[in-house]
């Protein structure tokens, strides 16, 4: 396929994002003095700024693609969640598998900006496991949703803040083997080697780090290999996919490997740029069964959206211009 058609075939997608959602705020204004209460600046807010995080963003970005979402969660009974589900259904997001807890919080980063420069960030948040009720009725929702829609892919997006437990990662990717629907994950420590038989395996370096105990003398094709071989041994998994920051990304698909640098960007902000990278990884393996592309694709994806300020979606035009433009 043309990559313009692999564009367009995204507008038939259904995909599903299972993760941990949250809130992201961000507080503008103008430091232009010190308390006197203590030594630290005064910041004046002169607006408020309100968006999607973690496994939301990552639907988002899916969304902007061209796909048909929905996302399977759990917020707070709160305003936070009430604003972060608003935002969802104002993006034309299927939000029904998002469960409401009154005993939980809605994780909310709040960031305050003076000069575009953050100068803090304070979380309100609750990374304990959901109870035994919630991940019943969490599992029984979603493969309910997967035997009825047959979504072409689905998403784990972990944020370590308790959605995605042991037991409702496998019984997942259970079902989706069954069904042959190809499974992606952007995994955390916790449940670091929960997912097993996944297709796409996509942690970063410092998390194959903490989660292989190990230490790397280099980041080479050599010792990357080996790990993919690590990872493989215990999660028996298609493709392994990590992120390697500003070094670029590298793959490792059993039959080919390679280490793809990143491209040079006018860098504003990192924040989202994994959520861009696992949904756009996602969509393009879940279309191509293509390694390669969709490393090189989601590499791209990833450092055009640190091009902007604060968290936001890729933009599809200007991605498929800038792969046409550089592939």
């Amino acid at each position: 396929m043309k990559t313009s058609e692999i564009f367009d075939s995204f507008g038939q997608m259904k995909v599903l994002v299972v993760g941990d959602v949250m809130l992201d705020v961000y507080l503008h204004g103008e430091a232009e003095r010190i308390s006197p209460e203590a030594p630290v600046p005064v910041v004046r807010i002169q607006g408020k700024d309100v968006r999607a995080g973690g496994a939301a963003n990552v639907a988002l970005n899916c969304k902007a693609l061209g796909a048909q979402v929905a996302i399977a969660s759990v917020t707070g009974n709160d305003g936070d969640g009430r604003a972060l589900i608003n935002i969802l259904q104002d993006n034309g997001l299927d939000t029904t598998l998002i469960q409401t807890c009154g005993s939980r919080k809605t994780t909310t980063k709040t960031r305050i900006i003076s000069r575009n420069q953050q100068m803090i960030r304070f979380d309100s948040e609750e990374d304990t496991d959901i109870s035994l009720q919630e991940e019943h009725a969490l599992i029984d929702a979603v493969l309910k949703y997967l035997q009825i829609q047959k979504p072409d892919v689905l998403i784990f997006e972990d944020y370590n803040k308790g959605l995605l437990k042991e037991n409702v990662i496998r019984q997942i990717i259970r079902h989706c083997r069954v069904l042959k629907i190809p499974t992606v994950v952007d995994p955390k420590k916790k449940n670091f080697f929960a997912y097993q038989g996944v297709d796409v395996f996509k942690p970063n370096l410092k998390e194959v780090k903490e989660g292989l105990n190990i230490t790397l003398t280099a980041i080479d094709p050599e010792q990357l290999n080996q790990v993919h071989m690590q990872l493989y041994r215990q999660l028996k998994h298609r493709v392994s996919f990590i992120t390697l920051s500003e070094l670029g990304v590298f793959y490792n698909d059993g039959q080919y490997a390679e280490i793809l640098p990143s491209h040079r960007r006018n860098i504003a902000d990192v924040s989202g740029a994994g959520d861009t990278v696992i949904a756009v990884a996602g969509m393009v393996y879940a279309q191509t069964k293509n390694a390669a592309k969709m490393a090189s694709w989601a590499n791209l994806a990833g450092g055009l959206v640190c091009e902007e300020a604060g968290v936001v979606p890729i933009n599809k035009a200007r991605l498929l211009r800038e792969i046409e433009k550089s592939f």
